[in-house]
């Protein structure tokens, strides 16, 4: 039986790079998907109405447009992205962001020979072998370089990347929400690093292309530094009662989003 897979597409501000990531949906890449949906954050550019439009011109394309009832972070739209997998009994989930640095069809070959039915996780990487960088500083490399070793060392497992724009998680890991107390903010991805190694979740990392060209990034390099050191120096010396303990800054009961339009497709989700 073929594996009901979902893509989920967070974005925040992304107007001018969310169609370009669309366009990377050919006819190859949706074989293998089962639906889109795009996970706006409270956006305050026209990322909205861009993808408004895209469905209204391709009304057999199987995305729906939802946007979060508060600005959770990109942590938080994952949150919202899980909740919809797991409610709507899809299979896996593939998370590929918005704003056009990484490229869907790094992980077609994944989904080719069905690799990914063996891990839990399967994570891009942009610092292996076979990876390609474009327009990234050296200094951001060789800092990523060193956290990913930091990571190895804590972990016992060879890191190869902190958090990139397109990962790939087997639902059932998600169920039991172990994930819901972690940032909400970006380093929501360095938890679940952690987390892999504290459950024993299986995962593997696959080379991917990465590049900035029009991008805005929202990381401040110094600020994330030291709460990642933070981080990782508190998860060594706790480990388990650190990746349980409440993480966030402003703890939410719920995360929710609201259904903003969708095609005929997939009007038996999320009602």
């Amino acid at each position: 039986m073929k594996d009901k897979i979902l893509l989920f597409i967070p974005g925040y501000n992304c107007e001018n790079q969310v169609i370009r990531v669309l366009n990377q949906l050919d006819s190859k890449v949706m074989s293998y998907i089962s639906s889109v949906i795009m996970v706006n954050n409270r956006s305050t550019d026209k990322t909205e109405e861009v993808v408004s439009s895209y469905i209204n011109e391709h009304p057999d394309f199987p995305l729906t447009l939802l946007r979060n009832d508060e600005n959770y972070g990109l942590g938080g739209s994952h949150k919202v992205a899980f909740s919809y997998a797991i409610e709507n009994n899809y299979d896996y989930v593939i998370v590929l962001h918005g704003d056009d640095q990484g490229s869907i069809h790094d992980i077609l070959p994944i989904l080719e020979n069905k690799k990914y039915q063996q891990y839990d996780c399967c994570l891009g990487a942009r610092f292996m072998k076979d990876s390609k960088l474009k327009g990234y500083s050296s200094f951001r490399t060789f800092g990523n370089r060193v956290y990913n070793l930091l990571f190895s060392v804590v972990t016992g497992r060879k890191i190869f990347d902190l958090g990139s724009g397109l990962n790939m998680y087997h639902v059932d890991m998600l169920k039991n929400s172990f994930f819901e107390k972690f940032p909400d903010k970006l380093t929501f991805n360095y938890c679940m690093i952690l987390a892999a190694h504290t459950y024993k979740h299986s995962l593997m990392f696959f080379p991917i292309t990465w590049r900035e060209d029009d991008q805005l990034s929202n990381v401040k390099l110094f600020s994330q530094a030291v709460k990642v050191l933070s981080m990782l120096g508190k998860y060594s010396i706790k480990r388990e009662s650190f990746i349980t303990s409440e993480l966030r800054d402003s703890p939410k009961e719920n995360y929710t989003a609201k259904i903003i339009a969708k095609n005929e497709t997939q009007m038996d989700e999320m009602k």
